[in-house]
Order: C-alpha cells, then sequence, then structure tokens
C-alpha cells in the first residue's frame, strides 16, 4: 500500500483534478517528485470512477484507491446495500473481499465480517479505508480464504460465507461455468458446508441461470439485481440439505423506487394471448433474465402479444414492472402502411421478435432516433409482423 498518496497536499491535488483527462495529466511534470508519478494518477483515475458508483468512499478523506479495474469490477453500493438487505446473521466471511464494498454493507447486519483477500496490497488498502470509514467490526485477513476457514476453532461455523469467484483468463469471453472460475465453488461445496449451512454466491449477469443450478445443489433462491434497468448480479443462496423449491426472486433498483418480481422455478403457470389492447408493457432487464415470461402473464393477469414476443398488453393499466406504453396506433408492417406512419419520422425503434435490426429499420425507412414516440416492431399472437406506434406512460 503506498501511503505516499496520503500527504494532504497530494491528497488535495487528488480531490482538485477528479474527473480531469488522465491522458492531459500524464503529460504534465509531476508536482511531487518525491512520490511516484503514475501512483498519482491512479488515484485521481480510481477516483473519478467510483464518484457515481462509490459515493460513500468518494466523499470520505484519506481513502485510498486501488487500480481503476477493481474499482470497475467491485459492487456498487446501491447493489451491495440490496444484497446486505437479504441476509443477517451474527457472523459472515467473505472468501473474495475485493475492494471490501459488499462487507462495508455487510457489517450494518452481521456482528462480525471477515474480508478475506489473498492479494495483501489490497487487503491493507481495504483495512485502511475501513478505519477511515468507521467500520469496527470487519476484519481484514492477506490470506487464501481456505487457510482462514480451516483455521477456525473446531467445530465452529459461520452464519454465512459469501463467495464472488473471478471468471479464470483462459475463460475470458466464453460462455463460462461456475468451475471456470477460482475459487471452483462446485468442487469445494462440501469442503464449504463443514464451515457453515448458508452461503451467498455472487456471479456475472452472463452466467446462465441453468448452467448454475446445473453444477450447484441446495439452491433456495436465485437473486438477479439489476440496477437503473441494467442486471449487474446474479445471487445463488444455497442452504445445506434444502430439498424445497427454488425461487427466483428479480430486483430492478431504480431512482427511489425498486420493483422486484419473484416465481417458484419449475411450477407451471399458463400464458394468455391476446391482440394488442390499450397499453402495453415491457418487463425490466431482471425479469428478462429470469425467463419467466408466462410468470408475468398469469401473476399480473395481463396478455402476451406471442408466445416469442415478451411483450404483453392489456385493456385497463396496471402497475407493472418496467416500462408502461400506450398504444395510440397498431399498423402492418407493410410498405404502404410503413411509408404513411413512419417514413422520415423521429421515432424510439424496439425490435422483439422480429426478423430485421433496428439499425436496418431506421435505415430502410429513415427513421430519426429520440423523440416521444416510442415503436415496437414485433409478431402478433397470429405470426403477423406489426408495428406498434405508442406514447410512454412512466
Amino acid at each position: 500500500m503506498n501511503n505516499s498518496v496520503l500527504n494532504k497536499n497530494i491528497q488535495d491535488f487528488i480531490s482538485q483534478n477528479t474527473g480531469a483527462s488522465i491522458a492531459k495529466l500524464a503529460l504534465q511534470k509531476n508536482p511531487f517528485p518525491d512520490v511516484d508519478w503514475i501512483s498519482i494518477l491512479n488515484q485521481i483515475e480510481a477516483k473519478s470512477k467510483a464518484k457515481e458508483k462509490l459515493p460513500t468512499w468518494f466523499s470520505t478523506e484519506k481513502i485510498i484507491y486501488p487500480s481503476k479495474v477493481s474499482v470497475e469490477q467491485t459492487s456498487s453500493e446501491k447493489t451491495a446495500a440490496y444484497k446486505a438487505s437479504l441476509i443477517s446473521g451474527k457472523t459472515l466471511i467473505d472468501l473474495t473481499g475485493g475492494f471490501g464494498v459488499d462487507d462495508y454493507y455487510f457489517s450494518k447486519k452481521f456482528k462480525v465480517v471477515a474480508h478475506c483477500e489473498i492479494n495483501a496490497d489490497l487487503s491493507a488498502i481495504v483495512k485502511h479505508n475501513f478505519e477511515q470509514l468507521g467500520v469496527k467490526n470487519c476484519f481484514c485477513y492477506a490470506d487464501d480464504s481456505a487457510n482462514i476457514l480451516n483455521e477456525s476453532e473446531s467445530g465452529f461455523k459461520w452464519d454465512w460465507i459469501y463467495i464472488d469467484p473471478s471468471r479464470r483468463n483462459d475463460a475470458k469471453g466464453k460462455v463460462f461455468m461456475l468451475k471456470d472460475c477460482l475459487p471452483n465453488v462446485p468442487e469445494s461445496l462440501d469442503f464449504y458446508f463443514k464451515k457453515t449451512d448458508s452461503i451467498l454466491i455472487k456471479t456475472a449477469p452472463l452466467l446462465d441461470i441453468s448452467a448454475g443450478l446445473s453444477e450447484l445443489k441446495f439452491v433456495k433462491n436465485i437473486h438477479i439485481i439489476a440496477l437503473e434497468n441494467e442486471v449487474k448480479e446474479l445471487l445463488f443462496e444455497i442452504h445445506n440439505h434444502y430439498s424445497g423449491e427454488t425461487t427466483i426472486k428479480t430486483a430492478n433498483i431504480l431512482r427511489g423506487k425498486t420493483e422486484t418480481f419473484e416465481f417458484v422455478l419449475g411450477k407451471t403457470e399458463y400464458a394468455s394471448y391476446h391482440l394488442p389492447q390499450k397499453f402495453l408493457y415491457e418487463p425490466n432487464s431482471a425479469i428478462m433474465k429470469s425467463g419467466g415470461f408466462d410468470e408475468v402473464s398469469s401473476s399480473f393477469k395481463i396478455n402476451k402479444l406471442h408466445k416469442h414476443s415478451h411483450l404483453y398488453t392489456s385493456g385497463e393499466l396496471i402497475d407493472f414492472p418496467g416500462r408502461v406504453f400506450e398504444i395510440e396506433k397498431v399498423i402492418s408492417y407493410s410498405k404502404n402502411d410503413m411509408k404513411t406512419e413512419l417514413l422520415n419520422q423521429q421515432a424510439n425503434v424496439t425490435t422483439r421478435n422480429f426478423p430485421d435490426t433496428v439499425e436496418n429499420i431506421r435505415k430502410k425507412w429513415k427513421i430519426k432516433n429520440g423523440g416521444n414516440l416510442y415503436c415496437f416492431f414485433t409478431t402478433d399472437k397470429n405470426d403477423n409482423k406489426i408495428v406498434l406506434i405508442c406514447r410512454k406512460i412512466n
């Protein structure tokens, strides 16, 4: 850990240049020749990235940041706070501590939190930052988490183990499995269950849910967390010897509210279908990731436009976890109707279960982006290609 960046003059310089162009700063002469210029620039760049994502860290004095990559990869405060709301107890051990954002929020729900981080420099940074943040019940261990678990007293069990496994480099860019990550959770489950009865596993959003289920056992809940309609995390909540149903719980964290929806995985639900009515509903990204499309129709008592369209309609307006529109006009996707209604117009274009791309549609019909008009190019229950011309309600 580079303590020299804590010098007051350097800290003031970092704060004054937060958000500035690193490329331009790099060309300047180092005003602090006794301190590595790259280290100072890294602090500026990482703090700039923390402004929106980690406001508590950003607004706290004498915080030391790791590399910008560590800041980019860490949980945001909003998702960390939501995650901490899901579990509670007396003791939690985080096997993959990282920058410690999750543990900061876990420390508000648990009496003792153990932060394990094999990178000694990062562990020291987190320990220092927790002191600045006033966290007194989170203890940092710069060691392999397996060693920390093995060294715990005989018979002692943690209330929760939390794991955020990272993909191995050779799996980069591929569809990955949990066995492709470090630590290898599926291989280590039996060992973990000697140390706890409850495990929360965070994965990247591109992990296929069915793939995760195929590798794990005793899965009680799967949480899908989106922030401002972008899926950020999947959480597999597993309990030793659990044998009941698995529930999918979705959350889309927005400014001022959180949209939630849940359903039991594998429980048969039937969707109803209808031609477009007065209102159109587009589920948020967390629901889209869940695959619970028939469950949405059944739960909210609204109709699907088509088995594969994942758009819904109703005659009466309902409160819905996603975007809601009033349908002004329904036209066929034909040359005459398109020329009459949308040629050279301005509109927001979305495709669902449609053979052409947004880019090609815009180019073909000279549709400019933006404005208050929303056009959904989709397929109805009779397999007709249609365009829904809408105004957004929420």
